[in-house]
């Protein structure tokens, strides 16, 4: 149920922060924004660093797969590319995109077993699922 309730919260700040974000973007530019917030982030994990176990910051370099550390690089992404979907289609039409692509991409990782995730099996269900989202998509676009 915890989980459940994360997840919940994670979208909806992802919606909130995305929106905080262009609005940003509009005053200053892409980059500016981009930059002040991944900053802020970091600003943020450091503070709850030093007031938490403070974990080795060494241990970072014992990660098996490096490719993983690419994690911070691909948010930078995510934040340009989330600010610029809600520029231009609004927030709701962009969060509905964005998370159908989440869902599509995490499901062939499943599948496959990419990046060390367990393989999972195809399921006929998973895949309807999905195409009822997209038709959900396509009736509140219109």
């Amino acid at each position: 149920m915890l989980g459940i309730l994360i997840a919940l919260l994670s979208g909806a700040l992802m919606s909130v922060q995305g929106v905080f974000n262009t609005d940003v973007t509009k005053n200053s530019s892409l980059w500016v924004a981009t930059s002040f917030v991944q900053f802020s982030a970091l600003i943020v994990c450091l503070i709850a660093w030093f007031f938490t176990g403070r974990e080795s910051f060494g241990a970072i370099l014992q990660v098996p797969n490096k490719f993983a550390l690419l994690g911070g690089v691909i948010g930078a992404f995510i934040t340009i590319t989330v600010i610029k979907s809600m520029d231009s289609l609004g927030p709701a039409k962009a969060a509905m995109l964005i998370v159908i692509s989440q869902l599509i991409v995490a499901y062939v990782i499943e599948l496959m077993g990419i990046f060390g995730v367990e393989k999972q099996p195809f399921e006929w269900r998973k895949l309807l699922g999905m195409g009822v989202a997209i038709v959900g998509i396509v009736i509140f676009k219109w």
